[in-house]
């Protein structure tokens, strides 16, 4: 508008327009139009616009890195915590965004089918294309790519496929198995992206991106920031449980899509009379395979063709279960598919009681790298080099993505190379200890040191170890007196950098700030913000009885209790945790050992190891008994389903796939990005999301209304910021405008 001027809209009201205003006419309905707003005038009372003052918008874009600060824009762009050059406008404005966690891409040979794209014919193998977690209920924030400047950016889940292949024969010759991008990456893809969801009032707060002053966000900061929260995790077909003295691989879907789990609500309403059979004979799963003959199986973990096994007086094992869906073969869990001589899948350890890798996605550390100018470089060389001059510009992979992690109870750590197993050659598959027998004895890592034991001698430090988690470049072992918190970061140089005694831990697990461990007294929570000075927070504790295992899946934590059953304790607030309800299915959930939680389709389930009563199948959440079910973290409302007897008392079920984990807690990448130069947040820039003045600060938490009075502008001319917000809003404006009928869901 070039002078002031009054102009009716498509309502015959008179609006009043001055000189300078932007007015945009609407291509689709003939005589609509509206005024863009600018950003400097909601930040300003006094602008030639009053009625656009925004008190919010004035608070977000001008708070300073301080935290405290806010009001105007100061001559150092750099003071700002939102300036323009650093993050997308939409970053903020967007209401909503949609995630696929996983698709299945089925392939079947030998069946007609018309092409479908332009090309016309037939083809002989028919692909289905089956997504299976979609779902609006996250936010999650990471690098945008180098075309588009690399600002902070919306990110979401997309192309995370799990594939499988069917022969002519109709053998399964793969079955949902994951994909590594050609870096070494996982294949569970994520990318930056520009929602469809532009809003100028149905923006972001500050609590979606920061903690809260409520301190009531922790698994919602956990998801901005990529780092998971097990809610969403794929189980699939088969469930893996340690059976004492058996491996076994229980089936607990149907084949066909969708796949429904046995006596889930999705099986009544997608496979009725397979769904009336199942209850028929007593809700009993009766397809499995297994492998027997260890010691003991105390604990299992998949990821992708292997499982890995801590195994008791048998070490740790691997077995190969790439063909556990293959009818062709009669063994479908195996050692090696060779002899001894071929390859060694086993570590004799003294007493190994749990195995972690440190993550179940596979990630590929050993990858050569492709530079700028063409030539290959090994790992170590690319970790040296800056992402810039790799051709993808994609981060380095931590070289402790290459080892499995045992704890032995009488010998501590042990570390084993297992990325021989992921690099496509079968002639070095020789399982071994890493740590160098000359500096650690027996290539095991247990430093003395302990606590004094009737005042005797202290033992070694890692003596009674039992549990393993690894977040992170930190490993958190439990033994029979103590918390052990120990610095991977050189893998092949272990350190212990935190010791915090309790009554008898069993196990921890780790969420974003905070760890959850379950000993004697019941669930305790310490502070892991920074794991060398690690401390329990005084009165967050719930008692419980007989507190086996706990998994975490966003707000809730899942207690295996033992005798109990199931204890649901809320951890929405980790310093406040309370028990939300205890489970055991009137009864039938007695000797319960572990629970882990997975999502399929819209569903989400917990499979617990009961002990001498085997695998228990639990529905938690269901769209047809739930309302609320598609919420970030709905109340579960378990009701057993399904059951499966093993032949020995069942100790442990493998976890998941963790579908919504691109980082691990020390900023290092591990999923593909599906943008040149696109990532997640590295360590320092996670650090300034928690701390003051560019994360060298003091940490904070924020409120989403202005705590402290706003200083007052100082006369300076509108910066960059300013410029290129006015600009930016002028769009989202526009956006919110196209959008204002559509509703989020």
């Amino acid at each position: 508008i070039r002078n002031d001027t009054k102009r009716k809209d498509e309502k015959g009201n008179e609006i009043q327009l001055k000189a300078g205003d932007i007015v945009q006419n609407s291509m689709v309905v003939p005589g609509r139009w509206w005024r863009v707003p600018q950003t400097i005038d909601t930040i300003n009372p006094t602008a030639a616009h009053p009625e656009d003052y925004s008190l919010k918008s004035r608070y977000a874009k001008t708070m300073r890195t301080d935290n405290s600060t806010w009001g105007d824009v100061p001559a150092d762009n750099n003071l700002l915590a939102h300036r323009d050059e650093n993050m997308t406008c939409f970053a903020c404005h967007s209401s909503w965004v949609t995630s696929c966690f996983g698709c299945h891409l089925s392939m079947t040979a030998n069946r007609k089918m018309p092409n479908r794209h332009n090309e016309g014919g037939n083809s002989r193998n028919f692909t289905t294309y089956n997504y299976q977690v979609l779902r609006d209920d996250i936010f999650m924030l990471g690098r945008d790519g180098t075309v588009t400047g690399n600002r902070i950016a919306p990110v979401r889940s997309s192309s995370a496929v799990l594939v499988s292949s069917q022969n002519q024969n109709r053998e399964w010759i793969y079955s949902q198995q994951q994909t590594v991008s050609a870096e070494g990456y996982s294949g569970q893809t994520f990318n930056t992206h520009v929602p469809h969801t532009v809003r100028g009032k149905e923006t972001k707060t500050c609590s979606d991106c920061h903690v809260a002053k409520a301190n009531d966000n922790n698994a919602w900061m956990a998801q901005v920031l990529l780092q998971g929260t097990n809610f969403v995790n794929f189980m699939g077909r088969f469930v893996y449980v340690a059976a004492e003295h058996s491996l076994e691989a229980v089936v607990a879907t149907e084949r066909n899509e969708p796949q429904a789990v046995f006596g889930s609500t999705l099986h009544k309403v997608a496979f009725p009379r397979n769904y009336q059979n199942f209850i028929s004979r007593g809700r009993q799963l009766k397809e499995f395979y297994e492998h027997k003959g260890n010691p003991r199986v105390l604990q299992v973990q998949l990821r992708g063709e292997y499982a890995y096994v801590a195994a008791g007086e048998g070490g740790l094992r691997v077995y190969d279960v790439a063909q556990i869906d293959q009818k062709g073969f009669s063994e479908r869990i195996v050692t090696a598919p060779v002899s001894r001589f071929g390859q060694k899948f086993w570590v004799k350890t003294k007493y190994a009681t749990a195995v972690a890798a440190p993550s179940t996605l596979a990630v590929d550390p050993a990858r050569w790298r492709m530079t700028t100018d063409g030539r290959m470089v090994s790992p170590d060389e690319a970790r040296r080099l800056p992402a810039a001059q790799l051709l993808n510009e994609e981060q380095p992979i931590h070289p402790l993505y290459a080892y499995l992690y045992v704890a032995d109870k009488y010998e501590g750590l042990i570390v084993v190379n297992a990325a021989t197993l992921l690099d496509g050659d079968p002639l070095n598959n020789y399982l071994k200890r890493q740590l160098d027998p000359a500096k650690y004895p027996n290539g095991a890592f247990n430093p003395d040191g302990g606590f004094l034991v009737g005042g005797g001698p202290p033992p070694p430090r890692l003596t009674g170890a039992n549990n393993i988690t690894i977040a992170g470049t930190h490993a958190y072992i439990t033994t029979d007196h103590a918390l052990v918190i120990v610095s991977i970061d050189d893998p092949l140089n272990p350190k212990v950098v935190r010791y915090i005694p309790f009554k008898h831990p069993r196990a921890i697990a780790i969420q974003f700030r905070y760890g959850f461990v379950v000993d004697a007294d019941g669930l305790k929570v310490i502070d892991v913000t920074e794991p060398a000075r690690a401390r329990v927070i005084e009165g967050a504790r719930v008692p419980l009885s007989d507190a086996h295992d706990i998994y975490v899946a966003r707000t809730y934590a899942y207690v295996a209790n033992g005798k109990e059953g199931v204890a649901i304790i809320d951890v929405k607030n980790p310093e406040q945790p309370r028990l939300d309800q205890t489970y055991n299915a009137g009864g039938k959930l007695n000797d319960t050992h572990q629970v882990k939680v997975a999502m399929t389709n819209a569903s989400l389930f917990g499979y617990v190891a009961d002990g001498r009563n085997g695998l228990r199948i639990l529905q938690l959440t269901s769209p047809e008994t739930m309302p609320t079910y598609a919420g970030f973290s709905p109340r579960p409302q378990p009701q057993l389903i399904a059951t499966f007897k093993t032949k020995g008392e069942a100790l442990a079920v493998s976890k998941g796939l963790d579908r919504d984990r691109a980082v691990d807690e020390s900023g290092n990448q591990i999923a593909v990005f599906g943008r040149r130069g696109a990532r997640p947040f590295t360590s320092a820039e996670m650090q300034r999301v928690l701390r003051t003045n560019g994360g060298q600060g003091e940490y904070f938490s924020v409120s989403d209304e202005p705590a402290t009075e706003p200083r007052a502008a100082q006369g300076s001319a509108p910066s960059r910021l300013l410029l290129g917000l006015a600009f930016g809003f002028g769009i989202l404006a526009v956006g919110y405008r196209g959008f204002r009928r559509t509703k989020a869901p």
